[in-house]
């Protein structure tokens, strides 16, 4: 049985750290996770997933707000593990961290490196329009997403998923391509590919202000970024003074609203919005500042007044 320190944070790896635990080839002897965070308006202290899945399991958890530390350095290096395994875990690990198990710290990456190195993969390729991504598992060194490359699997992209439902669907691929990583290294069927990083791309961390619609953008663009800004930040624009967050938009054949672009038209009870380059995008999923979130249909029934209206003003 091999020895695992496992390390991650949000939801993405918790598959792979339940698929350790469940098999009988592994033995995951600390979770290392981020440190619990404040949340809502009372601010209460929520154990991040990864903590509150190895608690269920009874895998100690680690949670230092460091790992530069020599405190932290020697809690690892007393496990003596064969493998640290990195999911999502949302630090850079220390050389010397790197250089404690025996087989070498072994990364979960969601996309197809060298393309979208960074910390938002998912998202970058889906606001991107990217037709395919995937999982890549990857022997870590000391640069960002830049080790050798182990194995990839590789999806498609729905034509209207959001990066929330593909964050779901690469979590779930997870475990298959971990599991068949490990056993490859410790076998010697695996070997390590050195990146060409002339073909790399950057995938930073969404803000806020990359969210806001620009409606010059043709349909298709502005389709793929509401796509991948779902769940957080949500893209978004302004009507009427106010906040509007869209949901759901989808870029539809020809012209069918008139005007600058950001000009909304309401046909047959559908809103539409112009873009760039004459075309157009059908919203369907909307949520207005102070209101909840609604279908386009229910938001045109409260506000008559659209038709015309531009958006982003």
């Amino acid at each position: 049985m091999y020895k695992v320190i496992f390390m991650g944070t949000p939801d993405f790896a918790v598959s792979a750290l339940k698929c350790l635990i469940d098999s009988p080839d592994y033995e995951v002897c600390l979770a290392v996770s981020q440190p619990d965070k404040p949340v809502g308006r009372k601010q209460i202290l929520v154990p991040t997933p990864v903590k509150q899945t190895a608690l269920e399991s009874g895998v100690e958890v680690y949670q230092p707000s460091s790992l530069k530390t020599d405190e932290a350095y020697e809690k690892l290096c007393s496990y003596a593990p064969d493998f640290i395994v990195v999911a999502a875990y949302g630090k850079i690990l220390p050389q010397r961290v790197l250089d404690i198990p025996k087989y070498g710290c072994v990364n979960l990456h969601g996309s197809l490196l060298p393309k979208y190195r960074g910390s938002a993969p998912i998202q970058r390729a889906v606001i991107n329009g990217e037709k395919v991504t995937g999982i890549t598992t990857m022997l870590m060194d000391a640069g960002v997403d830049t080790g050798d490359m182990l194995l990839k699997q590789e999806t498609e992209i729905g034509e209207n998923e959001t990066a929330g439902e593909l964050f779901d669907r690469l979590a779930a691929m997870c475990p298959e391509i971990l599991l068949k990583t490990l056993s490859g290294i410790v076998n010697g069927t695996v070997t390590p590919v050195k990146q060409d990083s002339t073909q790399a791309t950057l995938a930073p961390m969404l803000d806020k202000n990359e969210a806001v619609i620009d409606w010059n953008r043709d349909a298709a663009s502005v389709h793929s970024m509401v796509c991948g800004m779902d769940p957080w930040p949500v893209a978004r624009t302004s009507f009427c003074g106010k906040l509007l967050k869209i949901y759901g938009a989808v870029a539809v054949g020809g012209s069918l609203a008139n005007g600058e672009p950001g000009t909304a038209s309401v046909k047959n009870g559908e809103i539409f919005v112009r873009c760039g380059l004459g075309t157009a995008v059908k919203l369907t999923d909307v949520q207005l500042e102070g209101a909840k979130r609604m279908s386009a249909a229910d938001f045109l029934r409260g506000h008559a007044n659209a038709d015309g209206t531009v958006l982003g003003q």
